[in-house]
């Protein structure tokens, strides 16, 4: 009778190690990336305002170019942990070059079309005249480092699928370091101005590009992998990668749709919903931790054969997203009145935000179960049914959202609807493991 419960506290223990090894320094990486922008942002903003405003265009343009491309990363994840749990190190490689390959080819693709239609681009959001040729002059240029970035993101999936977090923490820490010095040298010490700091991300991004090329080519050579691009692989990782697109595409429709109805319902509104989302974000990358980390286990479990040990493992992890859900909640609900300060000082904007910002709180348990169910079907594999459901979750949104200004209710029914929309993707989420049609066990898929 003791013997099932001493087990039991083995297998969590175990869990809880891995998990933790995984997550952490995931942890440390995601919030490394947005300090690419800021660190230029801080720079670029002693040049003057118009120059200022330039970045940030540009910055949102090429942040929403990659960010679509995202599926590089978890596609790769997936792909290549099965077969690290199958025990065919050779094969995992080699479907992490595929993907390496495939970011290659669509940041080329990008850089054809950005660098031609970049005025337009500019214009087409709205940038004014002092600010646009800032804009382009920046997108332009830090197009160019698009290829890496994308290569970045595969590079990090294979990683990620070979059980190591911690190197993708030590490149994203350095190309930080060397992305703010190169931007001081190059914007005042050359005299660059604003192409400086945009030759200066462009550097730092093929630096990290190069350091990932050089860990996953000595793998490969260590396990007779060959890196020589492969059609029918290559192929392979596209069409892993369209569902995860299609759900990407979905999720950024909804964060959208969420601020053009702020913008609707008044400038104290979108000024808040601005704060708010920054925040959300934020926390996102705390429960995003612990999803890449259910990526890198679960994929791996499955490779294995191993359904007990996945059951398992996705049942710890949605205990984790909870219990850290419910963390994160309590901070936003103490830390409400010293963290409104630190954006504005218009009394408007903190009352239409502190109502907002208890929904937030409460909605935290949510998130920290979508984000970690989310990850655990991504590391199966289940792309098509990812993408399903938040299409599904898009149509049950976009209604609940359009009907804030009409039916009143302002910022605070806003997130409200966003709390329905996490809710939604939790119970497809959670009727899907449960159903355990997500197991597939084997190399592949």
């Amino acid at each position: 009778m003791t013997q099932a419960p001493v087990r039991s506290r083995t297998a969590r223990r175990r869990h809880d190690r891995e998990i933790v090894a995984l997550a952490v320094p995931a942890f440390g990486a995601l919030v490394a990336e947005p300090l690419f922008v800021m660190a230029d942002s801080a720079i670029v903003g002693h040049l003057g305002t118009a120059q200022l405003a330039g970045l940030g265009l540009a910055s949102a343009l090429l942040t929403t170019a990659v960010s679509v491309f995202v599926f590089l990363a978890y596609a790769t994840t997936a792909a290549v942990a099965r077969r690290v749990g199958a025990g065919d190190l050779q094969s995992a490689i080699r479907q992490g070059m595929d993907g390496i390959w495939l970011a290659l080819l669509l940041g080329a693709a990008v850089i054809a079309v950005v660098l031609p239609t970049a005025p337009s681009l500019v214009d087409l959001f709205g940038a004014s005249e002092t600010a646009a040729p800032y804009a382009v002059t920046y997108l332009r240029i830090s197009s160019l480092g698009i290829p890496a970035m994308l290569v970045v993101l595969a590079s990090t999936g294979v990683l990620r699928g070979l059980q190591d977090t911690r190197t993708p923490l030590y490149v994203a820490v350095a190309g930080f370091v060397a992305n703010a010095v190169l931007n001081v040298a190059l914007v005042y010490g050359a005299g660059l101005g604003i192409a400086g700091s945009a030759w200066g991300t462009v550097i730092a991004q093929l630096g990290m590009a190069a350091v990932y090329l050089g860990v996953v080519i000595r793998g490969a050579r260590r396990h007779g992998a060959s890196l020589r691009p492969d059609a029918a692989g290559i192929r392979a990782s596209a069409q892993a990668g369209v569902p995860l697109l299609v759900r990407t595409l979905s999720l950024r429709a909804i964060l959208m749709i969420a601020t053009a109805v702020a913008a609707r319902l008044g400038d104290a509104d979108i000024a808040a919903h601005q704060i708010i989302l920054s925040l959300w974000s934020l926390l996102a990358f705390a429960l995003d931790a612990i999803a890449i980390a259910g990526q890198a286990i679960i994929g791996r479990y499955l490779g294995a054969g191993d359904t007990r040990g996945a059951r398992e493992a996705c049942r710890r992890m949605v205990e984790w997203g909870i219990a850290v859900g419910f963390l994160l909640g309590l901070l936003v609900v103490l830390a409400r009145p010293a963290f409104l300060p630190l954006f504005t000082s218009d009394s408007s904007v903190k009352d239409t935000a502190l109502p907002a910002l208890v929904i937030v709180a409460l909605s935290q348990p949510v998130c920290g179960v979508v984000f970690v169910l989310d990850g655990v079907l991504m590391g199966a594999g289940d792309g098509p049914y990812l993408a399903w459901a938040m299409l599904l979750t898009l149509a049950v949104f976009t209604p609940a959202a359009l009907l804030v200004p009409v039916l009143g209710g302002g910022l605070t029914a806003l997130w409200g609807a966003m709390t329905l929309m996490m809710t939604m993707r939790m119970l497809t989420l959670w009727w899907r493991t449960r159903s355990g049609h997500w197991i597939v066990t084997g190399a592949t898929r």
